[in-house]
């Protein structure tokens, strides 16, 4: 078979990254329309943080349910079967979200988004680092995660036009089916066709743990991408309680995704840039870690600061986890091609549902007088960025690798 040649602006990049702009899109909405949703639906101050830490929670286990679904089926009946089946799902959740009476069944339907949205930016980085040439995948990775940060910066910036979150809902989920039409004339990957033809198995999720060095390959591609979902689930969705103990006013959750994920659009530029200059996945995301980590210790040790210091830490910590594709391109070339969509797909969830244990950990933290808010995410991100180090180093170097093999 006769492999296409197929370009940094071709159809299927174009694709991927726009539905990776729908998923951020929908993650982020929630954290924009938390707050006047809930009060909408009658509750307090006090079950607007206690409910939306469990709604979040909620949806992100969801998408690690999804992520292993959503993988399996990639590698056994292509990865264009789950950029279709996953933006239906989340996109009919969105617009049944705006039609929700009580806090229950908001939670329930968050639950189901989630398990849709899982499928997309895995199945998508799958089929693009398929197609490309091996020098181009990690721009490839730079365009998807530039559309993606537009989809957050989006969501933040429609709040502030359109102040009706149940018509935020519907928009997101139009625009999601309205992607459908794109994706009808995408091809498959010709790898993914290739073996298809043969009688190699195919999507077993269990395979990750049948061998010691794949089991480990797996876990690694987990805990590189960590501090992203440490910077986004703690420290910017709940921004306003961290301002509000730090003495500073009139900070918003949206406004603080808003910057954070300006920031984040450059920075996941810079990443793949950096990346390709360097010729290494693994130096990018060392510089990174560095930035990351710099801005963490600004943010924890800013006190009585304006609300214009405060929303350039959220765009330096946005900038720093500008590793938000790198990391999962990086995790996607660790794996053959009938294991690679369930890597890529399972572990970007598990990433992000990393989110929940992260939440509970920090709220047992809290509660203990000697601790506290403050120290208590100060203790967690510190634990994050060590354990994502340790990862990281023991991670194989993967820029330029032939991904046309298979795992045994």
């Amino acid at each position: 078979m006769t492999k296409k040649e197929y370009g940094l602006f071709s159809l299927p990049v174009i694709v991927a990254a726009l539905g990776f702009f729908v998923d951020i899109f929908d993650l982020l909405l929630f954290g924009v329309v938390r707050k006047p949703s809930f009060r909408e639906l009658g509750l307090s101050d006090a079950e607007i943080l206690t409910k939306g830490e469990l709604t979040i929670s909620i949806q992100l286990i969801g998408m690690v349910i999804g992520g292993i679904i959503w993988g399996i089926i990639g590698d056994k009946f292509g990865r264009l079967k789950v950029l279709f089946g996953s933006i239906i799902l989340y996109s009919l959740a969105n617009i049944a979200n705006g039609f929700v009476q009580d806090i229950n069944t908001y939670i329930i339907i968050r639950f189901i988004a989630g398990v849709g949205l899982a499928g997309e930016l895995g199945a998508g980085i799958t089929l693009v680092s398929e197609i490309l040439p091996k020098e181009k995948r990690g721009l490839a990775g730079t365009i998807i995660a530039t559309c993606g940060v537009l989809g957050g910066i989006s969501a933040a910036l429609l709040s502030k036009v359109i102040t009706d979150w149940r018509t935020l809902y519907f928009i997101g989920g139009g625009i999601g089916l309205a992607l459908l039409v794109l994706r009808v004339s995408v091809a498959e990957s010709t790898m993914f066709s290739s073996l298809e033809k043969t009688g190699v198995q195919r999507g077993n999720y269990l395979q990750f743990f049948t061998n010691k060095d794949r089991f480990f390959r797996y876990a690694k591609g987990m805990l590189i991408g960590m501090p992203v979902w440490y910077c986004i689930g703690i420290l910017i969705f709940f921004a306003d309680e961290f301002a509000k103990r730090m003495g500073i006013s009139g900070i918003t959750p949206g406004n603080a995704i808003l910057f954070q994920y300006i920031g984040l659009g450059f920075g996941d530029v810079a990443a793949g840039l950096i990346s390709h200059k360097l010729k290494s996945r693994k130096k990018a995301l060392y510089i990174f870690y560095f930035i990351f980590t710099v801005f963490i210790v600004l943010f924890f040790t800013q006190h009585n600061s304006s609300p214009a210091w405060f929303y350039f830490i959220c765009a330096g910590l946005g900038f720093g986890s500008g590793i938000s594709v790198l990391y999962i391109i990086t995790s996607a070339e660790q794996f053959g091609t009938n294991l690679r969509a369930s890597a890529a797909t399972s572990i970007t969830n598990f990433v992000r549902g990393f989110t929940p244990l992260l939440l509970l950990i920090f709220t047992q933290l809290r509660n203990y007088n000697s601790i506290g808010y403050i120290k208590g995410a100060w203790m967690i991100g510190i634990a994050v960025m060590l354990i994502s180090l340790s990862a990281l180093y023991f991670t194989r170097e993967s820029y330029g690798k032939d991904l046309d093999f298979v795992e045994e």
